[in-house]
């Protein structure tokens, strides 16, 4: 009778240990989930912000081997 009582304390220590860690990772998912959530990455830049990256239209009429050539150059 006694050693079905330890392993019934056992196992409770095993169970509360184990919904310990699962709260406390889940409460961690959620705190990085509001953190990231106010976070606005397509806001304007502010300060001395310029644009690296424009568009030359002047290769409008380039042919799609070239067009294929340069995917193939870049790899984009």
């Amino acid at each position: 009778m006694k050693q079905w009582f330890l392993l019934v304390l056992q196992s409770i220590k095993v169970f509360l240990l184990f919904m310990g860690c699962t709260l406390l990772f889940y409460y961690g998912i959620l705190w990085v989930s509001a953190e990231y959530e106010s976070y606005h990455r397509y806001d304007e830049p502010q300060g001395k912000a310029i644009k690296v990256m424009s568009y030359e239209y002047d290769q409008v009429d380039s042919s799609w081997i070239d067009r294929l050539m340069l995917y193939y150059q870049f790899g984009e």
